[in-house]
Formats: C-alpha cells, sequence, structure tokens
C-alpha cells in the first residue's frame, strides 16, 4: 500500500509552560489515553539482540535519500530553543537489512559487548521502522528548527548502515546536546499496544556512567511522555512500563555510553494492527512530532 512521506510542515511548535509533574498527572489521568484497553503491565521487553528488534518481516519501500545528518547550513529563527543543541537518533537504517555481517559486529557497551545494530521491525504489510523514524525525525527536526533549535541526525539514510550503537552515543556527546531523543516503534505481540520512553539506569562499568544524565534523563523522558499522550491521544504502553509510559533499562548501549541527557521514545507497536494504523499515518506522524517536540521544548525551557 503506499504511505504519504510528503514533507512536513514547518508550523512552529505550540508555546508551552507545562512543568514534569503535570506530564506525570496527564499519564495517570483518564482521557489520555485514547480508550485503549489495558492489558498486563511490566512485562519484560521483546526487543532481544542489538538496542532494538530485528524482525523477518519484509521492510516495504525504502525512503529515498535525504539531506546530510550534519547539522543544517540555513540560518535558524530566533526563537525560544535559540542556543540550544538537539541530536536526533532515528531508530535503524533502510541499509542496515543489506549489511547484515556488519550490524552483526559486537560492539562495547561499557557494561558487556552487543550487535552494532539491528534492521528494525515492520508492520505487517511492511512499513518499515527504519522508514517510520526517519519520517518523524524529519519532522521532529522541522519543528525544533521552528524554535531556533540547532538540529543534529546521527544520520539520515546517506550511509550504507547504521551507525553502530556506540557511534550514536557519540555524536550526542560530541555534539554537546542539551537533549538527544531515539526515535523507534516497537515490533511486540498483537494486543499490546501504546508508546513507552525508556530511561536510562544508573550503570558504571568500562565506558559507560550514566551517573550525571539519570536524573535529567528522567525529567525529559517524563515530559515527552506527558505531551505524546496528550498530543497524539495514545495510551502509554500497556505492556511495559506499568501503564507509566515510562521503562528504565541497562542493556541499551545508546543509553549506557551516553553522557548527554538521553532517552528513547517506542512510539507504538507495529505488529498491533491498531498501533499499526497509526504509524502508517502521514497525519499522525506529525502529531507525533509534535508531541515529543513540546517534550523537548518544555524540558530544555523548564
Amino acid at each position: 500500500m503506499p504511505y504519504d512521506d510528503s514533507p512536513p510542515p514547518t508550523r512552529r511548535a505550540r508555546p508551552l509552560s507545562v512543568a514534569a509533574a503535570l506530564a506525570a498527572v496527564c499519564l495517570t489521568a483518564a482521557g489520555c489515553g485514547g480508550g485503549q484497553e489495558p492489558g498486563e503491565a511490566g512485562a519484560a521487553s521483546p526487543r532481544p539482540g542489538g538496542d532494538a528488534a530485528t524482525s523477518t518481516a519484509p521492510t516495504g519501500e525504502q525512503p529515498e535519500p535525504t539531506a546530510s545528518a550534519s547539522p543544517s547550513a540555513k540560518p535558524l529563527p530566533k526563537g525560544p530553543l535559540t542556543g540550544r543543541t538537539v541530536v536526533i537518533d532515528p531508530g535503524h537504517n533502510p541499509g542496515n537489512r543489506d549489511h547484515t555481517r556488519e550490524i552483526n559486529r559486537q560492539v562495547d557497551i561499557g557494561t558487556g559487548r552487543k550487535e552494532c545494530d539491528t534492521t528494525g521491525t515492520a508492520t505487517n504489510d511492511g512499513y518499515a521502522e527504519a522508514r517510520f523514524t526517519l519520517d518523524v525525525s524529519h519532522r521532529l527536526r522541522a519543528l525544533l528548527e521552528a524554535e531556533g533549535a540547532r538540529v543534529r541526525l546521527t544520520h539520515d539514510a546517506d550511509r550504507p548502515f547504521g551507525p553502530c550503537i556506540d557511534e550514536r552515543a557519540r555524536i550526542g556527546n560530541e555534539a554537546k546536546a542539551d537533549a538527544v531523543v531515539s526515535v523507534h516503534a516497537d515490533g511486540s505481540s498483537v494486543g499490546n499496544r501504546g508508546f513507552h520512553v525508556i530511561l536510562p539506569a544508573g550503570v558504571k562499568g568500562g565506558g559507560a556512567d550514566t551517573s550525571k544524565i539519570v536524573k535529567s534523563s528522567a525529567d525529559l523522558g517524563a515530559r515527552i511522555a506527558g505531551h505524546f499522550a496528550r498530543t497524539t491521544g495514545s495510551a502509554p504502553s500497556n505492556y511495559i512500563g506499568g501503564n507509566t509510559g515510562l521503562n528504565t533499562r541497562d542493556d541499551l548501549g545508546g543509553l549506557n555510553l551516553s553522557t548527554v541527557p538521553k532517552v528513547f521514545v517506542e512510539c507504538g507497536n507495529m505488529r498491533d494492527p491498531k498501533d499499526a494504523a497509526l504509524l502508517t499515518s502521514a497525519s499522525w506522524r506529525q502529531k507525533a512530532a509534535q508531541g515529543l517536540a513540546d517534550g523537548i521544548t518544555s524540558y530544555l525551557k523548564g
């Protein structure tokens, strides 16, 4: 089926004054969830291997290559995020499926070793997670740049595969980013619905030490979760995070190796038909980008 990957609008993100506490209230308030059915909460993540799951589902049509992942050279407008740097990390790479040997290479994540990257998941009819993450990341970049932020993507389908999870962390660190958001979609079972934000656990070992970013990342994640629920109408995950929309993990190299505030956002479950209908909708993806932008802006202005 065709999917709309048309260029996102560049309207400015809405002004925000919502504190993290208010965002947390939205997570538990009736009506924030868009009427999704409750389910067993706190289940273990179904994403083995690298920093996200590998799927055997077809990945569908590849997105066309776009501009470099380097920071934009165009002058930015003055806005509430002027002087701030945000790194957006689109999960996976459309080319990963053609470079399985390279992405299966083990890399150091500080507390152990893990695959360089994975192919990501896909909907049952072949809409690839890698395509979804690039589209949402482009929309998010446009919204943040309209607020004056310097935005860098870790990749823009402008390289054959990767980057590896350790390099993704290094890009945010070297940019001295004020916030890093890794955009993903999950590949869980049918009936598992909703979004969740993955926060870094306190880890220290090898090259990993998250002690300085655990608190700030938790603040960033809570604000994103509250705004994402409010803007998209999606509920917090009914299978991970105890219905809070927040999940702390110590096994993700992209978080373990970060020295700046960073979270992962699983925007929904691609393998559930109801969630997939949202993820394949361009209008919903714009809402997802807006929810992410609002959460990031709230954190940076807070």
